[in-house]
């Protein structure tokens, strides 16, 4: 038997994965060490051994040791390549953090450590206590310790009018009386809002004496400062007096409010005076423009109907007629008695013409009875305007007369009517100028507080908490935002 070498019948040893980081997983332990199947214990232990023929059931124990082997050395090497690999992404994750979807072998990280109080919550919370609540407590503080309480007096009032319609509306026998008027009311509302109304009450009830009553050394805010000029004290009007308008009702409401509840009344009833004598100027201005527009009618109305009765005398004097139309019905008359005359002459001279010669003098004195019946028709349709030709010989035709009598007729009926009217008016007008047309009605006097309602204090003091709170949250947003841009 021949005896192989020394190395050439021994397993060919496997790399060893850990020492060998080229070793890959793909290896097969049972392909890269074959085995002789005659190979003997002896001989893998020594060359001298002598070789002895292994059982079948030896030498597959032999193999299956040997596969075993392999897979162990086989999972070291990957477990120590998998250490390797989670080392270096570790390594990498505290360098460059690589997103989770980029790797699926990096590790979660542990939670967060709770939030530390910083410097900037500190700062935080002492602001809101110093502007919100700070603030709050010191207004609270004032209004229930330092402010004075004020009394409210309350009127309400609207202004009625009375209109008479123009000469024109008369003539057509039409007169309005309106309600109320919206320009009165809102000339209402800006003259309690004047500083003339301040001045006139300032000099009847002294305001500012009225006003300081609060006490300015204890209460500065809501008490009036004196002396102080108009213009300051008309400021401080403004937040002493409301007032509120409906336009689409004409009604104005008054709130006034000091520091007696008689001086509010007092104030509110001097407004309310002052206001009625303000309308009364406005209503005596408007009864002398009605009044003197009327009269300059009345004036132009008697000038026209003079004017138009002298130009009818004249007429009258000049063509010697009173009545043009009882002449006409003479001068009509005469002339059908004349046609009718001068029908039967003719009938006359054609029977005389027929029973008679030429030279009968019967023949000619019915034909001379003829013509001057002819002449005087003529002559009479010459004076009404009929003639042929138009010509009169110089005297004015009757048709003409008459004409022109119609129109100075006309024009003296309608001065007349202008005059009726004019005078209607007029007369109107005086009766409206002797009684108050525009006036103040009161739906509310002036009334007298019982109980001080001002200032409300509990909604004082949740608008400031408010505003407080608004401006505060305002800045330290401004703050944040401004830290983050950084």
């Amino acid at each position: 038997m021949t005896r192989s070498g020394p190395t050439s019948n021994r397993p060919r040893p496997v790399p060893d994965a850990a020492q060998d980081p080229k070793a890959e997983t793909s290896q097969q332990p049972t392909t890269d060490a074959p085995k002789d199947i005659a190979e003997t214990p002896a001989e893998a232990q020594g060359a001298d051994t002598p070789a002895a023929p292994l059982s079948m059931a030896e030498r597959k124990a032999i193999k299956i040791r040997e596969r075993e082997e392999a897979i162990a050395r086989v999972e070291a090497a990957r477990a120590a390549k998998m250490a390797a690999m989670v080392e270096n992404v570790e390594k990498l994750d505290e360098d460059d953090p690589v997103p989770a979807a980029e790797t699926a072998t990096t590790p979660v990280a542990p939670p967060a450590e709770p939030e530390r109080v910083r410097g900037r919550h500190v700062m935080v919370i002492t602001s809101f206590l110093i502007f919100v609540v700070g603030i709050t407590a010191l207004a609270a503080w004032y209004l229930w310790e330092r402010a004075a309480d004020r009394y409210v007096s309350t009127a309400g009032f609207s202004v009625r009018t009375e209109e008479v319609g123009s000469a024109i509306e008369l003539l057509g026998g039409v007169a309005e009386l309106s309600g109320s008027s919206s320009s009165d009311t809102d000339i209402l509302y800006k003259f309690i809002q004047s500083q003339e109304l301040v001045r006139t009450i300032d000099n009847a009830l002294d305001l500012r004496t009225l006003w300081s009553k609060g006490d300015p050394d204890r209460d500065p805010i809501f008490s009036y400062h004196p002396p102080g000029s108009i213009e300051e004290l008309t400021d401080y009007w403004a937040g002493m007096v409301k007032v509120y308008n409906d336009s689409g009702t004409g009604l104005i409401d008054l709130e006034v409010q000091a520091f007696t509840a008689q001086d509010a009344q007092d104030i509110a009833q001097m407004i309310y005076d002052e206001s009625s004598l303000m309308i009364n100027r406005l209503s005596a201005i408007a009864r002398e423009d009605a009044t003197r527009y009327a009269r300059e009618e009345l004036e132009g109305a008697v000038e026209r109907l003079t004017e138009a009765r002298q130009a009818l005398t004249r007429f009258r004097n000049e063509n010697q007629i009173v009545s043009p139309d009882s002449t006409l019905q003479i001068q009509t008359g005469l002339l059908s008695s004349l046609e009718q005359q001068l029908a039967q002459a003719l009938i006359d001279a054609d029977i005389l013409r027929q029973t008679s010669s030429a030279n009968d003098p019967r023949l000619q004195q019915a034909e001379r009875r003829r013509d001057v019946i002819e002449d005087r028709i003529q002559e009479e349709r010459n004076k009404l305007g009929l003639g042929a030709d138009g010509q009169t010989d110089g005297n004015t035709a009757f048709v003409d007369l008459v004409g022109e009598f119609e129109r100075l007729s006309v024009d003296r009926e309608f001065a007349e009517q202008s005059y009726t009217a004019a005078l209607a008016a007029f007369d109107a007008a005086v009766a409206e100028s002797r009684r108050q047309s525009r006036y103040i009605a009161a739906h509310v006097q002036p009334t007298l507080a019982e109980t001080a309602v001002r200032p409300d204090r509990p909604a004082t003091l949740g608008l400031v908490a408010l505003f407080s709170f608004l401006v505060w949250s305002v800045v330290v947003l401004i703050g944040y935002s401004l830290r983050d841009r950084r």
